[in-house]
């Protein structure tokens, strides 16, 4: 089986950026929380401080939408590529 590799890269970076844009938006509802979460993403992504402001949430998703994308669009290849060596015999 083979991945259809822009798929698995959409899918995963609207999974990571949503990921980020629902703690980014909770921590700026209730301020403290996923606070480790969000200084995990910054200490990643340069420019993104993981502050409790909009802008900086905007910034946040937009990373993880990005680095989600690349992600899943290399696992995907590199999955597609390895089955042609280790095919199951029929």
């Amino acid at each position: 089986m083979k991945f259809n590799i822009g798929a698995l890269a959409l899918a995963v970076g609207l999974f990571w950026g949503g990921s980020i844009l629902l703690v980014g938006v909770a921590n700026l509802i209730w301020p403290g929380y996923g606070q480790m979460f969000l200084q995990l993403a910054a200490s990643i992504y340069p420019g993104y401080r993981g502050g409790a402001s909009f802008g900086q949430v905007v910034i946040g998703t937009l990373y993880g939408l990005v680095d989600g994308a690349i992600g899943g669009a290399i696992f995907a290849w590199l999955h597609n590529w390895l089955t042609t060596f280790f095919r199951p015999a029929a």
